[in-house]
C-alpha cells in the first residue's frame, strides 16, 4: 500500500502486481523503496487526493485479463492526466487495438511486458515534452512536430492484390495530391512505406533510405512526435515520407504494438497518413486495421486479383477483422466504350461478393516514366487522366474529412 511518507514520488497501478515480478526489480532499481503499490479502485481515489501531487509517475500495469473492462485503467489514466502526472503503460498480451485506445486517451509511454533492460529507467528520465521539437531538422527542413500534437489525422492504408497492381503507385500519388490542396493552414500529410523489406516509396520520390527509419522502428517505445520527425524527409517541403529502412530487414523486425504506436504518433501529428502496405501479410497487420478509417484495395481484372481478393476476405472475416473497412480500387479499368470490359468488371464484382468503388484509367508510359525520374503524375504528367481521378480522390475524401470535422468544432 501507498504510505503517507513524502518520499513517495511513483506507484504501481495493476490488479496484483505479483504478477509482474520483473516491474517490480526494476522500480526498486529506478527510486529505490519511493514507490507504492495500489488497486484501481484505490488508485482512482488517491489520485483525486492532494498528496497524488508529490507523484512524479505512475505504472499503469495490464495484461491480457484487464482487456475485459478497461473502464477502471481509463479512470486511472484520467485521474493521473488531470494532476499532470506522467503515465507509463507496461502492457503484457494486450492486443493493438486495445493498446491504440490507452495511448490515445493519455498514456504517455508504453513498454512491453517483460520489461526491455533500462527501459523503465529511460523512460521516467525522459523529458516530458509539450512544446514540441525546439529546432528544425537541417535535411528536408521540416517543420517542427509537437511530441504531443494536436491533429487527429485519417489513417489510409493501400493494398495492392496482385504485385504491379498499383498500390504504391496510389499511395505516393494520393499523398501529394492531399498535401497540395492548399487551405489555411494546408493539411500536414504523411507518407509511411511499411514495406520493409522491398518499399520503393524511396524511389518514387527520389529520397535516400537513412538509418534512422531503423532506429525509429527498433525503439518505438520511446516514440513521440520528434523522433518521428527525425526519421521523416520531406518531400518539396510538403509532403512528410517515412520511407523503408536502409538494409533489409526481416517483417517481425516490429510487432503490433509498435505499428499501433507509430501509427498513433503520426495521427496526432497529421492530417491524414497515408500508408502504403506491403503485399505480403504479417503479424502487425491487424494494428493497421484497426486503426484505419479507410484502405484502399488496389485490383486489376485478372485471376491473380481475384484469387488474392477471395483469400483476403476469408482471412479477415475468418478472423473477425474489419473488413468492409476495405475500398476496392480498379486500376487500369476499361474506358467508357469498352462495354465487354464493363462487363466484364460487373461479373467480377458480383462473383467475388465485393463492390469496385472507384475504376482508375491505365496510366501507360508516364507511370514508369515518373517512378523512374523520382517525382509524382502532378509534376511528370500533370494532365493524365490517371492523375486527375487521384485529384478528385483527394478532394473527395478532404472535403468528407472537413465535413466530419465541422461539428465537432460547434460542439467544442
Amino acid at each position: 500500500m501507498l504510505s503517507d511518507s513524502p518520499a513517495i514520488v511513483a506507484c504501481t497501478v495493476s490488479r496484483d502486481v505479483q504478477r509482474f515480478d520483473l516491474l517490480i526489480e526494476d522500480m526498486q532499481a529506478t527510486v529505490g523503496d519511493r514507490w507504492g503499490d495500489l488497486g484501481f479502485a484505490e488508485a482512482t481515489t488517491f489520485l483525486d487526493q492532494p498528496d497524488a501531487e508529490l507523484l512524479d509517475f505512475v505504472v499503469l500495469a495490464i495484461d491480457g485479463l484487464d482487456m475485459a473492462d478497461l473502464d477502471p485503467v481509463l479512470a486511472v489514466i484520467a485521474a493521473a492526466r488531470q494532476r499532470g502526472i506522467r503515465v507509463i503503460l507496461v502492457a503484457e498480451e494486450v492486443t493493438p487495438r486495445v493498446l491504440h485506445q490507452l495511448l490515445r486517451e493519455g498514456a504517455d509511454d508504453f513498454i512491453p511486458y517483460p520489461l526491455p533492460e533500462g527501459e523503465l529507467a529511460r523512460a521516467v528520465t525522459r523529458p516530458k515534452r509539450k512544446n514540441g521539437a525546439a529546432k528544425a531538422v537541417a535535411e528536408g527542413q521540416l517543420p517542427a512536430a509537437p511530441t504531443q500534437g494536436e491533429h487527429s489525422g485519417v489513417v489510409i492504408p493501400v493494398y495492392s492484390l496482385a504485385g504491379g497492381a498499383g498500390g504504391t503507385t496510389l499511395a505516393v500519388n494520393l499523398a501529394w495530391e492531399l498535401a497540395c490542396l492548399g487551405g489555411s493552414p494546408p493539411p500536414r500529410v504523411a507518407l509511411l512505406d511499411l514495406g520493409l523489406q522491398f518499399g520503393s516509396v524511396a524511389t518514387y520520390l527520389d529520397l535516400p533510405r537513412r538509418e534512422a527509419v531503423q532506429d525509429l522502428l527498433g525503439d518505438a517505445a520511446r516514440m513521440d512526435g520528434e523522433a518521428l520527425r527525425s526519421a521523416l524527409q520531406a518531400y518539396d517541403g510538403r509532403l512528410h515520407v517515412l520511407t523503408a529502412p536502409l538494409d533489409l530487414v526481416p517483417l517481425d523486425l516490429v510487432g503490433s504494438a509498435e505499428i499501433a504506436r507509430l501509427i498513433e504518433t503520426a495521427r496526432v501529428n497529421f492530417d491524414y497518413i497515408v500508408i502504403d502496405m506491403p503485399s505480403a501479410m504479417s503479424d502487425w497487420g491487424e494494428a493497421v486495421l484497426n486503426a484505419a478509417h479507410l484502405c484502399f484495395a488496389v485490383i486489376q481484372i485478372d485471376m491473380r486479383s481475384a484469387q488474392n481478393t477471395l483469400r483476403l476476405k476469408r482471412a479477415l472475416t475468418s478472423e473477425g477483422l474489419p473488413f468492409d473497412k476495405l475500398r476496392f480500387v480498379l486500376n487500369r479499368a476499361p474506358g467508357f466504350a469498352d462495354l465487354n470490359g464493363r462487363s466484364r468488371v460487373k461479373r467480377m464484382a458480383e462473383s467475388l461478393g465485393i463492390s469496385i468503388e472507384l475504376q482508375l484509367p491505365d496510366g501507360g508510359r508516364a507511370i514508369a516514366e515518373a517512378a523512374d525520374q523520382g517525382i509524382p503524375l502532378s509534376e511528370a504528367a500533370p494532365r493524365s487522366a490517371l492523375r486527375r481521378e487521384i485529384v478528385k480522390l483527394a478532394r473527395s475524401i478532404h472535403t468528407v474529412n472537413l465535413a466530419t470535422l465541422a461539428p465537432q468544432k460547434i460542439r467544442a
